[in-house]
């Protein structure tokens, strides 16, 4: 019977989690450098204007500029401070500091899954009928990173080990 390595999932954990600091970082400069463009996805998004246009629905349909830009930057904000969390945690797995790498990446992973899962999927996709939209639908790569941000928060609670604190 083979043993295991007790290295190997500390060191996944901290690989994972750092392709994710890397990924969700390039996601927020993009959307700082270039505001524009997920700006207009996402008012597009809340004003439901690419979607069936079913009058039981389109009364959830935001409009105002304000909100939706608003809406924009609440999101590069949430994505800023993930990538922050999680190039946090990446630093504290490459130091070998298991106990905190596992809970700043934990913050961080999970705003990954809230974001994408409740904001993209369930909000966006869901209540705003993105999933209507052949032109502004993003569910496919929110669903990728919502599963992503799952199965890395998986291998950092394993990479953990046993906690005792009750």
């Amino acid at each position: 019977m083979a043993t295991s390595n007790p290295r190997a999932l500390p060191l996944a954990a901290g690989l994972l989690t750092g392709t994710l600091a890397l990924h969700i970082t390039l996601v927020a400069v993009g959307n700082i450098t270039d505001f524009g463009t997920n700006q207009q996805f996402v008012q597009h998004v809340l004003a439901m204007d690419t979607t069936f246009k079913d009058e039981n629905l389109m009364w959830r349909a935001i409009t105002s500029k304000g909100i939706q830009n608003t809406a924009y930057v609440a999101i590069i904000v949430w994505e800023t401070v993930a990538a922050l969390l999680l190039i946090a945690g990446t630093w504290l797995w490459a130091r070998r500091d298991v106990v905190r790498a596992r809970q700043i990446s934990t913050y961080g992973l999970l705003m990954l899954m809230l974001l994408f899962g409740a904001g993209f999927i369930a909000i966006g996709g869901e209540w705003f009928a993105m999933w209507q939209s052949s032109d502004w639908n993003g569910l496919d790569a929110a669903t990728r990173l919502f599963l992503m941000s799952g199965m890395v928060l998986l291998v950092n609670q394993f990479a953990g080990g046993r906690r005792s604190d009750g």
